[in-house]
């Protein structure tokens, strides 16, 4: 069985993707930048930009019965990698436990603006 986690963003429904999947006990989590869906507004620090990215996740991963502390594995994208040092202590926090495997890409981002792109997959417990 299926279920497909939403945030509300408008990018979902426009583009046509989820949040989340969750399927057969595992949670993908698509790629997510540093908006505040609140807001709809994007910081302009790259840290600031992880902050919002975990958050957005940690909530889409708490819908689908998991936290960050069952993430597996974790692909990092950023546009500039000079910039990927500064979130070292966001992510060593966020993932101190779970220690997923990671991947960390440079690769141009939708748009200038996002600084950093994280996506996760996490196994359900249990």
């Amino acid at each position: 069985m299926r279920r497909h986690i939403s945030t509300g963003s408008p990018f979902e429904a426009q583009i046509g993707y989820s949040r989340a999947v969750v399927c057969d006990g595992w949670v993908f989590v698509a790629g997510t930048t540093g908006y505040d869906y609140a807001t709809m507004t994007m910081p302009e620090n790259v840290v600031d930009q992880c902050r919002n990215a975990l958050g957005t996740i940690a909530r889409a991963l708490a819908e689908a019965g998991a936290s960050l502390d069952d993430v597996v594995r974790v692909r990092y994208i950023l546009p500039e990698t000079a910039d990927w040092p500064a979130c070292w202590p966001v992510v060593g926090a966020a993932f101190a436990t779970a220690r997923p495997a990671a991947t960390m890409i440079s690769a141009a981002l939708q748009e200038p603006e996002m600084k950093i792109e994280i996506e996760v997959t996490a196994r359900l417990r249990g």
